[in-house]
């Protein structure tokens, strides 16, 4: 019968009375307790922080849990110094917050660790219930506009914080990532090999947002499965070193895998020895009426190197076959080798891709913006973090092209075209909004803790962020100094923020 812990206050209380060995005893043995939920992990009410508890625990215990609130969620900087990001991790969020529960075994954890057994309690029957408004996902996102706004009472709204953010944070930050691999890499095939050097279980989500964002193809096969994805695969050096020779190993591959056969042709020498034995090799797969799919090249020059592969690979009429080059590639680095007239085909992307270097996080906010029937605000020394009070709506400006306008206007959620927007820090700057075309962002997605039907695919939310992409000018795309975009506030918002500055200003 396994041992159990108590109580957990006392438990903590006495490791600081024990020796450093018997501190590790202890971890060790209080570990082997939580082992198995490790196994079938799942998202429940305890992915979250103490502290969203915490406040739910006094919402509940002083009667005010069925209030009225009103958070937005939103960022504040675009992550690699670019001129946009993109939305993603919507699907994934609204289907936990319909599925969210409190096990039993989360309510005994809670009475553990000190909260209030009647709140406790009481988690047993939590459902979330309250309605999301959001943009699509898959938009175009810009800083301090709200793109997601949550409806519901004070406690469920609080305790799902946590879980939103990592969600919706993680996602988009690799989507933005995917999709500057993807203006630069043009019509060329972008895959994802990153699951190997990814943050844990994080490698999963970070599939999902790399296909949101523009890629084609993945090597994580239980996201591919789960999220129907085009999964891929070739062979890794070790494959090559288990033979005696190289050709042996392609041979066995290529009779084995005579369908997608890709060659990683740089084991020992890519011209002299892996190119010619893998040409040899599809003269082979010719003869019994299959193709080379194509070759891999994971180090060295690739831009030399698949220069001079195309020419070999014609050379021998294997036009069809094709290059994938592969080994810490980024933006920078596919720009770069595409500005070499790198003949290559496909472009495999791992670590740079799932741990979006160099922001390794976004920095995604959610603020309570209404509460009890009244608009609330978040005073700070630092202007740029005052919050807009209120329920909201984001309006988009379209050219008569139908492009995006470079401008965005924040208003009320009930203001119906607004005609001039203000710089939110800058009063004295404004922008007329008269005869512009305007697109209202947000829509509802969730209603009374039901996603609504109609639901995107992911391959039709991955579809609406290329089309959006097209629609934003150039000039916001650039890699280096982009333009800004314009992100303004309505007269009536204005009028309503200084409003509530002015009363809680000490």
């Amino acid at each position: 019968m396994p041992i159990q812990i108590i109580n957990y206050n006392l438990f903590t209380s006495a490791l600081n009375l024990l020796s450093f060995q018997t501190i590790v005893i202890c971890i060790e043995i209080h570990r082997s307790f939580r082992i198995a939920a490790m196994k079938n992990f799942s998202i429940t009410g305890t992915y979250t922080d103490l502290y969203q508890l915490t406040m739910a625990q006094v919402y509940f215990l002083t009667g005010k849990q069925n209030n009225e609130a009103v958070f937005d969620y939103f960022f504040r900087k675009i992550p690699f110094e670019g001129g946009y990001a993109v939305f993603a991790g919507l699907a994934d969020l609204l289907q936990v917050l319909e599925e969210l529960r409190f096990t039993k075994d989360d309510v005994a954890y809670l009475k553990e660790i000190g909260l209030n057994a009647q709140f406790a309690n009481s988690l047993e029957g939590f459902r979330f219930k309250g309605t999301v408004y959001a943009m699509n996902e898959g938009e175009i996102i810009f800083p301090n506009e709200p793109v997601l706004r949550l409806e519901g009472n004070i406690l469920e709204a609080q305790i799902v914080e946590t879980m939103l953010l990592n969600i919706l944070n993680f996602q988009s930050l690799i989507a933005t990532k995917a999709a500057r691999m993807r203006s630069v890499a043009g019509d060329r095939i972008l895959s994802e090999f990153g699951l190997r050097r990814s943050q844990g279980l994080g490698g999963y989500h970070a599939t999902r947002a790399t296909f949101v964002g523009g890629f084609n193809s993945t090597s994580n096969v239980k996201a591919a499965l789960d999220f129907g994805i085009p999964v891929v695969g070739t062979m890794a050096h070790s494959f090559i070193q288990s033979f005696d020779d190289e050709l042996s190993a392609f041979r066995a591959f290529a009779l084995h895998r005579p369908e997608n056969c890709v060659l990683l042709v740089d084991t020992y020498d890519t011209l002299k020895s892996g190119l010619p034995n893998a040409i040899t090799v599809a003269k082979e797969m010719l003869q019994r009426s299959h193709r080379l799919s194509g070759i891999r090249l994971d180090s060295g020059d690739l831009a030399y190197l698949s220069i001079q592969a195309r020419k070999m690979l014609d050379a021998a009429g294997l036009q069809d076959v094709t290059i994938t080059v592969s080994n810490q590639l980024d933006e920078w680095t596919i720009k770069s080798l595409l500005d070499q007239h790198a003949p290559i085909d496909v472009f495999g992307v791992g670590t740079s891709l799932v741990t979006a270097p160099p922001d390794a996080a976004m920095d995604g906010v959610y603020k309570l913006a209404f509460s009890d029937g009244k608009p609330r605000i978040k005073l700070s020394e630092n202007l740029k973090k005052i919050t807009l009070p209120d329920k909201k709506q984001v309006y988009r400006m379209r050219n008569d092209a139908g492009k995006f306008a470079g401008a965005d206007v924040i208003a009320l959620h009930d203001e119906k075209s607004p005609t001039i927007m203000y710089h939110p820090l800058e009063p004295d700057k404004s922008l007329s909004l008269k005869g512009m075309m305007q697109e209202a962002l947000l829509a509802k997605v969730m209603e009374k803790g039901k996603i609504l039907p109609d639901h995107p695919s992911l391959l039709e939310t991955a579809a609406y962020c290329q089309q959006r992409l097209k629609m934003l000018p150039d000039e916001h795309k650039r890699f280096y100094n982009p333009h800004v975009y314009k992100i303004g506030i309505s007269e009536h918002l204005r009028d309503e923020r200084n409003q509530l500055k002015n009363k809680y200003k000490v």
